[in-house]
């Protein structure tokens, strides 16, 4: 009878404990496919909103800047911004006569970063590139998604060669580009916004900026000599905020007092690379939204809110390529992409946080 019971009792014992390995394993599955949590890290480590410091709001005219300071997660890699490795003719972008469709090779020994967003000028068309990519060391030819930000021209245009694309000094100017091109992936759409920017820009610097040389092109429109005359002051007046910490991987914007976007990076010394690019990118967006009249000031709290819901919502996510893994979360309100370095156990470079209206 007592071997009885004892048998009896050691199998309600292991059977508890199955259930309770099953449970365990249940959580860390769901935990798995919906992302990892608020920041979204089912790979590798990282820090999330509430681990954030801010500070700002720092502000010229329309555009308020809020810095980001937190931990670099990236220590033991560095990288190229594609501007850079143009320059240094590390990396060649090719024409490939497909519209939504260039690509990349790396003939350096380091990692070149691409970020969407970035304009390539010349080939036969503009175009803005469609996707986050790390384009590892001797490469060959990668494929990368692009969209056309030049409608109407399919030739070389003045002394540029036709097959490449020779620079890349501006980035997409406005929330509605890219939200056009990261997450309805449409052409239409982005050349519908495109033309958009373009009439607000001439409204607001009192004359046509659209190139006689091509009418429809974007990068020409922001080389706009109007243009870049309103836009240098913001810069003059914003440029140097980040100089004074050595912590800070990120910003948020507003403009006319409305949070518009956010851009976070794994380290300090990738945000440093990037950050003359991004802010010509937000001032032109504020000459494109000047408006008269007062306007109330973002809060940080509202900044904390807005980069904590971003992170949030429920999340998919996507291989880019053997290299490069995307998250992606979306609400109502917000929309927000993080990308990962595979070879990095998924440790994430970038995330860009955009507030859809």
């Amino acid at each position: 009878m007592k071997k009885q019971a004892f048998v009896l009792t050691l199998g309600v014992v292991l059977f508890s404990v199955m259930v309770s390995l099953g449970m365990l394993s249940g959580a860390q599955a769901h935990k798995k496919a919906t992302g990892g949590g608020a920041g979204g890290q089912g790979k590798g480590g990282g820090i999330k909103a509430g681990e954030y410091r801010l500070t700002g709001p720092y502000t010229h005219k329309n555009l308020s800047i809020f810095l980001v300071h937190g931990k670099s997660v990236i220590k033991t890699r560095s990288f190229l911004t594609l501007q850079e490795a143009l320059v240094q003719k590390k990396v060649v972008v090719y024409e490939t006569k497909s519209v939504n469709e260039l690509s990349i090779q790396n003939f350096s020994d380091e990692d070149v970063f691409v970020q969407s967003g970035d304009i390539v000028k010349g080939g036969q068309q503009d175009r803005m590139i469609g996707v986050d990519l790390i384009v590892p060391p001797r490469s060959g030819k990668l494929p990368i998604s692009a969209f056309c930000v030049e409608h109407g021209r399919w030739s070389g245009r003045g002394n540029e060669r036709v097959g490449v694309f020779s620079s890349s000094a501006d980035a997409a100017t406005t929330k509605e580009i890219k939200l056009a091109a990261k997450r309805s992936t449409s052409q239409g759409e982005v050349w519908r916004s495109v033309t958009v920017a373009q009439d607000k820009l001439s409204r607001n610097v009192g004359g046509r900026v659209n190139s006689a040389v091509s009418e429809s092109s974007l990068q020409l429109a922001v080389e706009n000599k109007q243009v870049q005359e309103t836009a240098d002051s913001y810069i003059k007046a914003l440029s140097n905020i980040p100089n004074n910490s050595n912590d800070v991987i990120g910003y948020v914007f507003a403009i006319n007092g409305k949070v518009n976007s956010a851009d976070i990076y794994g380290s300090n010394v990738l945000f440093r690379k990037l950050w003359p690019k991004l802010l010509k990118a937000n001032a032109m967006e504020a000459i494109a939204e000047l408006q008269d009249g007062k306007f109330r000031p973002a809060s940080a709290e509202n900044v904390q809110s807005f980069l904590s819901d971003s992170e949030k919502a429920k999340g998919s996510e996507k291989d880019v390529n053997a290299r490069v893994n995307l998250l992606t979360r979306e609400d109502g309100q917000n929309i927000f992409f993080e990308t990962r370095d595979k070879q990095e156990k998924g440790a994430w470079i970038h995330r860009n946080y955009i507030k859809k209206n």
